[in-house]
């Protein structure tokens, strides 16, 4: 039976949070079909859905997580590689629901429960309720029969950070020093949480995510960990492009920092592409809800080739019909070259405000 541990911490049982390029057993996806986060009630994002979880299926484990009312549209649909499971939530990011595991030395896995709030509750949040996502890494752990810390009393999301599994995390300070996540917490007690229940040495801070990032700031769209002390970051070579500042007070950051073994980063630059705006066709199709941030026409979107994933031999790369996008993936096979690299067409993702890491969370192979 799986316990939720409430007296100790991974840090002092020995076990750390590994890094996503790490062995993984398998991989989650919750299926799409909310209306006012998917538009044309989820249909196209599910297109999107069984393409990525088809994918993921020929290297690893997955599962597709989806509502009853969903569950038999999917299972039909989904390649019979996929395990498809009925749970009910409030939104689909699976990333980013509090649902984090931690590995030791000896092979013994285990989970840890984050708060969670809908980045932001009632400051600034983007749906209302969002109490069955507070359940959902419970939910996940028990169905995997694995124990658990208990560290809600802490809101941390799956794409607000990025770790080589090393004793290294990077954050930002827009989101996870956001009074609308953690208001009675100072700078050192956010770090003191992130080391205890992930076990971690060092914390190394940049100052915001992109613009337009509807999740104030999550770091999945700036950079990621390639391997220990190989970095991938989201990157433009005009110094009028609005996004040029974010980018560049990263680099200088990351450029200047060591990690946990004080090492100095490699940094790889990612062109990212063009501008995505959501069209008035595009716009018309989410339905329009009180409790949930509205879209407009003509906004535009975070996109970044940087918001792909791992799987056990490859590497899964956005795709925007975009100049840029052959560029992405030469790029990664230049760095990651025991990876087979593998781009998706990802966009109708990018309209609900995400992209492959925001949706999918992997299940490490201790």
């Amino acid at each position: 039976m799986a316990r939720v541990i409430k007296n100790t911490t991974p840090r002092k049982d020995g076990f750390r949070i590994p890094g996503e390029f790490e062995p993984h057993k398998g991989s989650i996806i919750i299926w799409p079909e909310k209306g006012f986060a998917f538009r044309d009630g989820g249909k196209p994002a599910q297109e999107v859905c069984i393409l990525v979880a088809n994918t993921i299926a020929e290297h690893e484990e997955m599962t597709v997580i989806c509502s009853a009312a969903q569950y038999e549209n999917a299972r039909v649909r989904l390649s019979e590689k996929v395990r498809v499971i009925e749970m009910s939530t409030n939104e689909s990011w699976a990333q980013d629901k509090g649902a984090f595991y931690v590995i030791n030395d000896d092979g013994e896995i285990r989970g840890v429960q984050f708060g969670f709030n809908a980045y932001g509750g009632l400051q600034g949040g983007l749906y209302f309720p969002w109490d069955l996502d507070k359940q959902f890494a419970q939910k996940l752990f028990e169905l995997e029969n694995i124990d658990s810390y208990d560290a809600r009393h802490f809101i941390l999301e799956g794409g607000a950070t990025q770790v080589d599994g090393e004793g290294t995390i990077i954050l930002t300070e827009q989101c996870n020093l956001n009074p609308n996540r953690n208001d009675n917490m100072t700078k050192e007690e956010v770090e003191r949480n992130c080391k205890e229940y992930l076990g971690l040495e060092k914390v190394v801070w940049i100052k915001r995510g992109m613009l337009y990032d509807e999740t104030d700031g999550h770091i999945d769209d700036i950079c990621f960990f390639v391997r220990p002390g190989v970095i991938a970051l989201s990157w433009v070579d005009d110094e009028d492009h609005p996004q040029y500042p974010v980018f560049k007070e990263a680099y200088d950051t990351l450029s200047v920092e060591t990690d946990a073994k004080g090492r100095k980063f490699e940094i790889h630059k990612i062109h990212i592409p063009e501008i995505i705006y959501i069209t008035e066709e595009e716009n018309r199709g989410f339905d329009v809800v009180a409790d949930a941030a509205p879209r407009e026409s003509n906004q535009p979107l975070a996109v970044t080739y940087i918001n792909g994933c791992f799987v056990n031999g490859a590497f899964l790369v956005p795709q925007f019909n975009d100049p840029h996008d052959q560029e992405a993936i030469k790029k990664y096979q230049e760095i990651m070259p025991d990876r087979k690299i593998i781009g998706l067409p990802t966009k109708e993702w990018s309209l609900s405000g995400g992209n492959i890491h925001c949706m999918t969370l992997a299940q490490p192979k201790p």
